[in-house]
């Protein structure tokens, strides 16, 4: 039976069972690999996507529980001419990536702690950001938000005054 949904603004329908993890089915059915699986249990978030919004492990969502409901993935990110999302920007400016493998989900956690408070706190971009790198690179993914947000340098004015 065809699920019908949405992902990155296009229709789709994908003839799979409905309890087939979406990671998969984007990966394997609808060739979008920036999605990528890390552990398979929810923990690490190198496949978080966004559900209607809200950012969700994509391996622990299965293909019924999307159906209707819109999908972001990291290739959904660029605008229509293809330019980059701030966020995106903010990563490549900070040099955020070394092994790059979990960096597709960390900019999609970083994407949806930004649409819903603007500019965050430190502790804020400490609650959002659960996903794991394993080369460690959690300051330049706080110094990249922060610069996505226009917030870098009020931030580093505080830091100085401490």
């Amino acid at each position: 039976m065809a699920i019908a949904f949405t992902v990155n603004e296009k229709p789709v329908s994908v003839d799979a069972e409905s309890d087939t993890p979406l990671l998969w089915v984007l990966r394997d059915n609808l060739g979008m690999t920036g999605t990528k699986f890390g552990c398979g249990i929810a923990a690490c978030g190198a496949c978080s996507v966004h559900v209607d919004g809200a950012i969700t492990r994509s391996c622990s969502v299965s293909l019924g529980e999307v159906a209707g409901k819109a999908i972001t993935t990291i290739e959904g990110l660029k605008n229509s001419e293809g330019a980059l999302h701030k966020v995106q920007a903010a990563w490549i400016d900070a040099q955020v990536p070394q092994c790059g493998y979990c960096q597709s989900g960390q900019i999609m956690a970083a994407v949806a702690l930004i649409e819903k408070v603007g500019t965050p706190s430190d502790s804020q971009i400490d609650e959002a950001m659960t996903n794991i790198c394993r080369c460690g690179t959690y300051p330049r993914i706080r110094a990249a938000i922060l610069a996505a947000t226009s917030s870098a340098a009020a931030s580093s004015r505080q830091q100085g005054d401490a």
